[in-house]
């Protein structure tokens, strides 16, 4: 019974893993990794920041997506609506 729990632990690690590791494939992509890094400043602050900046403000998402697709205090990006929106999810949850 112990292995079978653990089992399902592993997966969900595993999933979670994978999930992070195409959101940060899809930022590099982007161009985002360029002035951006998951955990220390480059040219742009780190994710972690971003995150820890906007944790519990409500509008946090839909604000960041519409400053980065309209490019509003933040170069326009050119990925796809719902990749950018998918990116904004991924970074806040840093």
């Amino acid at each position: 019974m112990k292995l079978i729990a653990l089992a399902a632990v592993a997966s969900i690690a595993l999933a979670a893993a994978g999930a992070a590791n195409a959101q940060e494939a899809l930022a590099k992509s982007d161009g985002c990794l360029n002035c951006h890094d998951v955990s220390a400043k480059k040219v742009g602050p780190s994710f972690k920041d971003v995150a820890a900046k906007y944790k519990g403000k409500a509008d946090a998402e839909a604000m960041l997506v519409t400053k980065l697709t309209e490019g509003k205090g933040h170069p326009a990006t050119k990925a796809k609506p719902e990749d950018v929106k998918s990116l904004v999810k991924w970074v806040l949850s840093q």
